[in-house]
């Protein structure tokens, strides 16, 4: 069947996400560079720096709301997945509301560059992140709830460990 021979390519986009967010965050940071928009002699920007000036801010918008839809077909794909392992528990809806909550947030931070609306694009920021690292602690809990569950064995310690890292990078 053809259908199920294509199914493991779902399984590259949160690949496809990373790397096209990676991507664009440096290619935002060239440009910003490249036209003098921010001086790394002064200190190191940050990426919403980078993205408040024009040409970049364009970009910038658009590399967001990319991953936006990138990430809310991920949390769909996941919520899914987790429901299909009988676990249609309110812990799972609850991880789908807060996916799309933090996805949504992706896009309302790039697209309120923080030299016009600053207080949005913290909001967004704080969805996008803080709501995000929530999101994906529940992903770990409904990694070893869901039954039968085959990714108790790898994905689980490596969700605990990214999810550690990114609690410590957020908390400093």
């Amino acid at each position: 069947n053809l259908f199920v021979d294509i199914m493991w390519m779902w399984a590259l986009l949160p690949l496809i996400l990373a790397a096209f967010g990676i991507l664009g965050v440096w290619t935002i940071f060239g440009i910003a560079i490249s036209n003098g928009t921010v001086n790394l002699t002064v200190e190191f920007p940050y990426i919403s720096t980078c993205g408040t000036y024009n040409p970049q801010s364009c970009l910038f918008s658009q590399i967001c709301n990319i991953c936006c839809m990138l990430a809310l077909w991920i949390v769909i794909i996941r919520f899914q997945q987790v429901r299909d392992l009988n676990c249609a528990s309110c812990v799972n809806t609850v991880s789908l509301v807060l996916g799309f909550i933090s996805s949504i947030g992706i896009s309302i931070l790039g697209n309120f560059q923080q030299s016009v609306l600053i207080s949005v694009h913290i909001l967004g920021a704080f969805l996008a992140f803080f709501v995000g690292l929530v999101y994906f602690w529940i992903q770990v809990w409904l990694t070893y709830h869901a039954k039968p569950s085959n990714d108790k064995k790898w994905v689980g310690p490596a969700r605990i460990i990214l999810c550690s890292i990114c609690t410590c990078l957020f908390l400093v």
